[in-house]
């Protein structure tokens, strides 16, 4: 057993990494930890600073896996370790702030203090900018590790002055055997999983353990035959912005409710009590986190849709090109075949095309309806 061992498909980011934990001449203050989304980012990230604390167990360091400080790492609760996961849509200067305060401290009781931050990308410039004195002079014993999809992501000031560890899309058939080793799936669902999650080892995760998630993909690869002119096409966009928002209200009412609950309580408010004047303002912050909160989950599954129905446009055009590479989509390969024969190959690319310019709209935070109706109009055939 290894702190590396979630860590599917990165032979040369785990010996870059491991070789910084064991080896002090090979260590440095920050890193930058980059690769698409799936490929494993913040386990690896997670793993390293496992590997950092590890204090060893029969003789074996460089994360045993075994010891506390690796254990208590792992699960998030060694006190010197910091991680920063947002679910909003960016990472605020307030967080970050709070963040430079605990990289001051010595550690407690760990080799280093260990500051993960999985998001990076999702930082404003003048918050970035707030956080580069503390990456460029950080305290001895101190250690920034920065995840994102590519280090275009970040700002060329914070990544000049980091290591660089470039992370790949791992294998299908790796990320399948890692859910049968550690979820116990059966195998023939964890490579169609993993397929099917284009190798998003989190995404395979869920496919391959609930069957409601692999209804919805399914869903929304039928839009694709589904759509024959506009009117389908407008039809289209709204049930995915429809089902967008109903998974975002599901994904985030209950916690919600219990983080409105607790500050209420925090602030002495007994249930159906009125809230005073004074203490408005408190709830009014927390609301607003919680919709930038929903409106990331919205955006994340929008986009997720769309990198499904590219994955099913790609599979056509691998049949109307020939290509002997095995299909995404396998299970729909009648689906696939049927689109291939309907349209040429340069249509193809135009429908794939108009799903990538959606995405960037989303992300330009243009209003999620019109753009996937946009999108669903590309994807009508074409005389």
């Amino acid at each position: 057993m290894s702190v590396w061992d979630d860590v599917v498909g990165q032979p040369d980011a785990v010996a870059t990494l491991l070789r910084a934990a064991t080896d002090p001449a090979a260590m440095t203050h920050a890193w930058l930890l980059t690769g698409p989304p799936g490929s494993g980012r913040s386990v690896a990230a997670r793993a390293f600073a496992a590997a950092l604390q590890c204090t060893g167990t029969d003789g074996e360091t460089g994360g045993c896996g075994r010891c506390h400080a690796c254990t208590t790492t792992l699960a998030g609760t060694h006190p010197d370790l910091t991680v920063v996961a947002t679910d909003k849509v960016v990472i605020t200067i307030d967080e970050v702030r709070d963040l430079i305060m605990t990289a001051a401290r010595t550690p407690s009781s760990g080799r280093y203090r260990v500051i993960v931050v999985e998001d990076a990308d999702r930082m404003a410039e003048r918050t970035t900018n707030v956080l580069l004195k503390a990456i460029e002079e950080p305290p001895p014993h101190t250690v920034w590790v920065l995840c994102a999809p590519s280090a275009q992501d970040v700002l060329p000031t914070i990544r000049s002055r980091c290591r660089g560890v470039v992370l790949r899309v791992p294998p299908a058939r790796d990320v399948a055997d890692l859910l049968v080793r550690r979820d116990g799936v059966d195998p023939a669902v964890a490579l169609t999983a993993a397929r099917a999650a284009q190798s998003h080892v989190g995404l395979a995760r869920r496919l391959a353990r609930d069957a409601d998630a692999r209804e919805r993909r399914d869903a929304v690869l039928q839009i694709a035959r589904r759509i024959r002119g506009v009117g389908d096409a407008v039809l289209a966009a709204g049930e995915l912005v429809d089902v967008a928002k109903a998974e975002a209200v599901a994904a985030t009412a209950e916690r919600d409710a219990v983080e409105k609950a607790e500050l209420m309580r925090a602030l002495g408010v007994q249930d159906g009590d009125t809230l005073p004047p004074r203490l408005r303002s408190q709830l009014k912050q927390l609301e607003d986190d919680q919709k930038r909160r929903a409106t990331r989950r919205q955006r994340d599954v929008l986009d997720r849709s769309m990198v499904d129905l590219l994955s099913l446009y790609r599979d056509v055009l691998v049949v109307q090109l020939g290509a002997t590479v095995e299909l995404v989509n396998a299970e729909h390969d009648g689906a696939v075949r049927a689109l291939a024969a309907d349209s040429t190959p340069e249509q193809t690319i135009r429908r794939m095309d108009a799903i990538g310019v959606a995405r960037e709209r989303l992300e330009g935070n243009v209003a999620p309806l019109l753009a996937l109706e946009a999108m669903a109009v590309a994807l009508r055939p074409q005389g």
